[in-house]
């Protein structure tokens, strides 16, 4: 994944950060059903937690979907929030049905400021952002983290390929 580890997180962590988070992140398990919003992406995914876990990697643990934050008397809400076991922090995933675009990285920023600032205990590392959107590009997602000080990564997410690569294998009917 394009991210800013290393600019914002101490080597160590930030190895293990980019050791963790992948690019892309394989969603074939969802099934062929089309996936047009982040809120079906979102329910799909925490229907089949135990496959969406496996997929994340090693070491995250969910925390919950929706996840409400308040802030000045305002809600938001976090697409999915995790917590991963080694990194000892917590994980803000929002979820676009959609190309990347740069202003989702403000947001996502918002998020991981208000975790840190409503959520995180003082024993946790600050928290890590993933952005998680249907396609991207490499040089849009890393000039949008330049300057950035939260740690966060950009991936993009497949649904269908896998099916389709399947698909094509297997012998036609005439």
């Amino acid at each position: 994944a394009i991210n800013n580890f290393a600019q914002t997180m101490p080597p160590l962590q930030s190895d293990l950060a980019r050791d963790i988070f992948k690019d892309p992140y394989n969603f074939s398990f969802l099934g062929t059903v089309a996936l047009q919003s982040e809120l079906e992406i979102e329910k799909s995914l925490t229907n089949k937690l135990t496959d969406f876990l496996l997929e994340m990697g090693r070491g995250f643990a969910y925390i919950g979907r929706q996840y409400r934050i308040n802030v000045d008397g305002d809600d938001y809400y976090i697409d999915i929030l995790m917590y991963h076991l080694k990194l000892h922090c917590y994980v803000v995933v929002e979820l676009k049905a959609v190309e990347f675009k740069p202003e989702y990285v403000s947001k996502l920023n918002f998020y991981i400021s208000a975790v840190d600032e409503y959520v995180k205990s003082p024993e946790d590392k600050p928290s890590v952002g993933l952005l998680l959107c249907r396609t991207k590009s490499d040089k849009k997602a890393e000039f949008s983290l330049r300057g950035i000080s939260q740690p966060m990564g950009i991936a993009a997410y497949e649904t269908e390929q896998l099916f389709r690569e399947v698909a094509s294998a297997l012998p036609q009917m005439e």
